[in-house]
């Protein structure tokens, strides 16, 4: 965690047909590459994911997931990285898709008891809310813990730098194992397709919806404008700043534990006073990365104090927050009954792209931390006018509430 660290990192040490590579390099390459893997996959479990094998799909993508974190360090080849890195982006993506279909068959279950039927409309948007930001809030709890462990690991004297990863790749892949449990015990929940047709067509059917497509847009903005200002900001902390490791931990549990107690204070009011949905919260999240990513911008090249980064964790944590949180629940939102899995599956897959782009331009380019905060001060500046002029509501809810809601009066009358 320090300096000479750092240029293990970015200096090209990996040789490959006469190309060298950094290890970040080498990274964003298998990222790519379980991205491209994974598309395939996607659409055939598209066609299971609203049946009975949603629950086996989550277990065993969460399975290679642990599989593959255990067995990293029995090889030293750099090449067989790309194999590791891209299935576990695959498990990844593939268990990013299920649970979110899952969450869409929750909310409007818990959300109709017999004698509130009237109030769909409003209940299963804040049930899916709160759902989501309880998810992000145990999301960031795990992450704290992980970050944790893996400073605590890098403290080992350099020439045991890769026997301390292994260690905590292998902690992870425990993690992973215990996901597994959870899709194994998670209650089954299946949405209404009427025929294998209508499952195969799901896929296309997001183009019919302009609001859906909006809202895809502004999931891939928001997770690459995230993904470059963490990895362009720890980048920065360790290579130009040079600060004690100490205070890198401090900027990672800032990051990480600050959004526990943000995001339920931030929601629970705005609820309340603007009627906050879904687009209002992700607006409010990317302003507040327009806020970091510019004054990171234009405060680069001066001397920052571990203070100053703890408030640049605070602000950023807060942000990433709100555009996980709400960027699902307004794709939820505009999905049609019985069509969530098509609007998952494409959740999924978008939201691992703007990561692995943010990615890539927060670490090519160590050194230039301007490139990796001004991408995403653009980024997050064009995502808010997508929202707010691209036709991005929840209309799609609006509109499969009334029709419920029309019905149940129907049924009152009979």
């Amino acid at each position: 965690m320090n300096c000479c660290r750092y240029s293990t990192l970015t200096e090209r040490t990996i040789s490959v047909s006469g190309s060298t590579f950094s290890s970040l390099e080498w990274t964003s390459i298998a990222w790519g590459a379980g991205l491209v893997l994974a598309a395939p996959i996607l659409a055939f479990i598209s066609l299971y994911i609203n049946g009975p094998f949603q629950t086996l799909i989550t277990a065993a993508a969460t399975g290679i997931g642990f599989l593959f974190c255990l067995p990293v360090g029995l090889f030293k080849t750099t090449k067989i990285f790309i194999l590791y890195i891209a299935m576990i982006v695959v498990a990844i993506t593939v268990s990013t898709a299920t649970h979110t279909h899952h969450l869409a068959l929750m909310a409007p279950t818990l959300s109709r008891p017999p004698l509130k039927r009237l109030t769909l409309v409003s209940s299963k948007q804040g049930i899916s809310s709160w759902i989501s930001l309880c998810a992000t809030v145990v999301g960031c709890l795990g992450a704290c813990i992980v970050s944790s462990f893996t400073y605590h690991m890098l403290r080992e004297p350099i020439e045991r730098e890769y026997i301390s990863l292994w260690i905590v790749s292998i902690f992870c892949g425990l993690l992973w194992l215990v996901g597994v449990l959870h899709a194994v015990t998670a209650e089954n929940r299946t949405s209404s397709v009427p025929n294998i047709l209508s499952s195969r067509l799901q896929l296309f059917t997001i183009f019919k919806n302009p609001n859906a497509i909006g809202g895809l847009v502004s999931v891939l903005l928001s997770s690459f404008t995230t993904m470059s200002i963490f990895t362009g900001g720890v980048l920065f902390i360790l290579g130009q700043l040079c600060i004690e490791p100490v205070h890198v931990l401090y900027f990672w549990l800032t990051y990480f534990l600050f959004p526990l107690v943000s995001l339920p204070l931030l929601f629970q009011p705005l609820q309340h006073l603007i009627k906050a949905n879904s687009v209002k919260m992700k607006i409010m999240g990317l302003l507040l990365s327009l806020i970091s990513s510019g004054f990171g911008f234009y405060f680069w090249d001066s001397h920052w104090k571990w203070g100053h980064l703890l408030v640049f964790g605070a602000i950023q944590g807060t942000s990433s927050g709100l555009l996980h949180t709400f960027g699902r629940v307004l794709m939820l939102d505009t999905a049609p009954r019985g069509e969530e899995g098509g609007f998952s599956v494409w959740y999924g897959w978008v939201k691992g792209v703007g990561l692995c782009g943010g990615f890539i331009v927060g670490s090519v380019v160590p050194g230039r931390v301007r490139t990796s905060f001004g991408a995403a001060f653009c980024s997050a500046l064009i995502g808010i006018v997508v929202l707010l002029f691209g036709n991005v509501n929840d209309f799609g809810v609006v509109r499969e509430g009334g029709e419920m809601a029309l019905d149940s009066k129907e049924s009152i009358s009979v």
